[in-house]
């Protein structure tokens, strides 16, 4: 079947989100005396959320009696400066540039919360390019369940044989493979050292945003 859509996971595939995770995890060490932490620290464990960061940042358990008030403010400070240093990865403006010049369409299916999600594409001048944007507040479960993916094609009117879905971690290839999407990981998000992308069983692995051309190359031309 025809490719018609690409689907991208948000952080660490479409957007490199990132600088706003670490710049809020330096301001909360400083304001409290702590000296700078090395950013890769965060950017190891950004896909386990604000749980993830605040454990790397503080070096604290979930059960500490300051954790939760920690998460907390990270949240709050995230609603305020979600969009500050986050930019889209190098390279993929051309291949959104190139998607739409294919006369293909485009969305993103993400685990971030649309209170961050929204404003972040608004902010980036891609909520009007974006075809579709699929948030956990839109489903009752979130990937790795297909759902999310589900509903994305749903909404696009489209047969998921059609869509590839792409994304930089486990549950993104499994929430497309069982929505039945052709699916793509990516090497250059935010992947634990302990991971690896080759082997999440994806239809194809990637480098660079780049790379993801000539798949689409081939998906279109049938090759």
């Amino acid at each position: 079947m025809r490719l018609r859509a690409v689907l991208f996971d948000m952080d660490g595939t479409l957007l490199d989100t990132a600088p706003d995770f670490v710049a809020i995890c330096q301001a909360m060490r400083a304001e409290r005396g702590l000296a700078p932490i090395d950013e890769q620290r965060v950017r190891d464990v950004i896909s386990g959320g604000a749980k993830a960061m605040i454990q790397a940042s503080f070096n604290l358990a979930p059960e500490s009696a300051e954790f939760e008030a920690l998460r907390l403010e990270f949240l709050e400070r995230y609603q305020h400066g979600c969009a500050v240093h986050s930019h889209l990865y190098e390279g993929m403006a051309q291949l959104l540039a190139d998607i739409e010049q294919a006369k293909l369409i485009w969305g993103v299916v993400t685990n971030k919360p649309l209170r961050f999600a929204e404003p972040i594409m608004q902010q980036l001048g891609l909520a009007q390019r974006s075809a579709v944007l699929i948030c956990p507040d839109h489903v009752t479960r979130s990937k790795p369940d297909p759902e999310p993916v589900l509903l994305a094609c749903s909404r696009l009117d489209l047969d998921p044989a059609s869509v590839l879905f792409v994304g930089d971690d486990l549950r993104d290839i499994e929430s497309g493979r069982d929505a039945g999407t052709r699916t793509a990981a990516v090497r250059y998000g935010y992947i634990h050292p302990d991971d690896n992308p080759d082997h999440w069983g994806a239809d194809v692995v990637v480098d660079h945003p780049s790379d993801l051309r000539r798949v689409l190359d081939q998906a279109l031309c049938g090759c």
